[in-house]
């Protein structure tokens, strides 16, 4: 179908309610037939790019996207800890073919230098432009991102789109990617990202916006035990 959004999304196991509560909220707002691809690990054979520090499984597989897309179209990738208020339609309206990619463009600097299971959670530039992004499969700058690419790249050269010029980084609207506890509450927020740990966690059940989630969570669990 022509107007298919394809979404590729962060999963972990250690957080998996976190993946499948987002996808109820991007499912009962979506207007238009959603493909959504986990990045689960066992999934992406021969893929394996590993970092000590890393504090979820997709740091860098999210980078895959145009290649599992065969670099052709646009994609939307997002962190699987978040949710979904609006139709996901009109993020994937701000699509600009002179872009290889669209991203909040965040400058901030972290509340907290730990976050959810005590994972280190420190600054650097363009912290979180990586989050969401959305991905111009079929441009020409982002088919150098195959698998053994991504693989021998450093962190840095990824998550802040070193391979691209300024000019060819687009801005979506912070709302877009609007970071729970780091950021003032936000009614207006269209994704709500719990960065800093998601409502799942003990640690973080009653954090900023977290009813949100909570709520979400039961209409996902509706009716399982009637």
């Amino acid at each position: 179908m022509s107007d298919l959004i394809p979404v590729t999304l962060g999963f972990d196991q250690k957080e998996a309610i976190a993946y499948h509560v987002f996808c109820q909220s991007l499912i009962e707002m979506a207007s238009t037939p959603l493909m959504i691809i986990p990045l689960a690990e066992n999934t992406l054979k021969g893929f394996n790019k590993t970092d000590s520090d890393a504090s979820n499984k997709f740091v860098y597989s999210r980078f895959l996207t145009p290649y599992l897309l065969h670099f052709e179209g646009w994609a939307i990738f997002m962190d699987g800890d978040m949710i979904c208020k609006t139709d996901i339609a009109d993020l994937w309206a701000f699509r600009d073919n002179s872009k290889a990619v669209m991203v909040a463009q965040h400058n901030y600097r972290t509340k907290s230098d730990i976050k959810y299971l005590g994972n280190k959670n420190e600054d650097y530039p363009r912290k979180n432009w990586s989050s969401v992004i959305l991905w111009n499969c079929g441009h020409p700058k982002n088919k150098i991102l195959t698998p053994a690419k991504i693989q021998e790249s450093s962190g840095a050269f990824l998550h802040r789109f070193q391979w691209l010029e300024e000019s060819e980084i687009g801005a979506l609207p912070l709302e877009w990617n609007w970071l729970a506890t780091e950021y003032e509450n936000n009614s207006f927020a269209k994704i709500i990202h719990y960065t800093l740990g998601t409502p799942c966690f003990k640690a973080y059940q009653e954090s900023e916006m977290a009813e949100i989630w909570h709520q979400t969570y039961a209409r996902h669990n509706q009716g399982m035990h009637d």
